[in-house]
């Protein structure tokens, strides 16, 4: 199992990156700050006759990076009742990808899996993060990638997630599951 995370906060230090450390403490993974990297928008030139130019940034390196795992943690906060900025960003620039020679694109994320990790505040994040969540659920089954598993934090401001309990066990549980996931098996003859 080969992880990556690829976090969409704007504050490096925040909530969700706190329960992404608990979900995945003592566990080798690439850790991606999507703020540290220059994304453009998408300028959507899907029905070009020449297809999408290239753009200068740091999308796609990171995008042919991204291909190399297979398990894959997104991790944001809701901002105002979807993705991070930079999540939306990282999403919608796969679309210059569809077509691309140099990989079969549906194959590389076919069977990948994916977990959501997601805090907010008001109104009750329990209940007004969800229309993300089905967000996430669309775009997972629409590329036949396995949704393991989310979850919905409660936190604003710095280290208000440590007084969910819920969030809390919810990554020690997870970190438990993978862990026993990258143990190698025994076979006995």
């Amino acid at each position: 199992m080969k992880i990556m995370t690829l976090l969409g906060s704007s504050r490096k230090d925040g909530n969700t990156a706190y329960l992404t450390d608990k979900a995945l403490d003592g566990i080798e993974h690439k850790r991606v700050f999507l703020l540290d990297k220059q994304l453009n928008p998408i300028i959507d030139q899907r029905h070009d006759k020449d297809g999408f130019e290239t753009v200068d940034d740091d999308y796609e390196a990171l995008f042919f990076e991204f291909l190399k795992y297979d398990t894959y943690f997104f991790v944001t906060p809701v901002y105002w009742f979807g993705m991070s900025g930079q999540m939306k960003i990282f999403f919608d620039r796969w679309s210059q990808y569809m077509k691309d020679k140099r990989i079969d694109f549906w194959e590389a994320f076919r069977g990948k899996k994916a977990y959501v990790i997601v805090t907010g505040e008001k109104p009750d994040p329990k209940t007004a993060a969800l229309p993300l969540i089905q967000q996430f659920n669309y775009i997972f089954q629409y590329m036949d990638m396995e949704f393991v598993d989310y979850v919905i934090g409660k936190g604003n401001k710095p280290n208000d997630i440590l007084s969910d309990g819920y969030a809390l066990e919810k990554m020690k549980l997870w970190n438990s599951e993978i862990k026993t996931q990258l143990k190698p098996t025994t076979v006995i003859n």
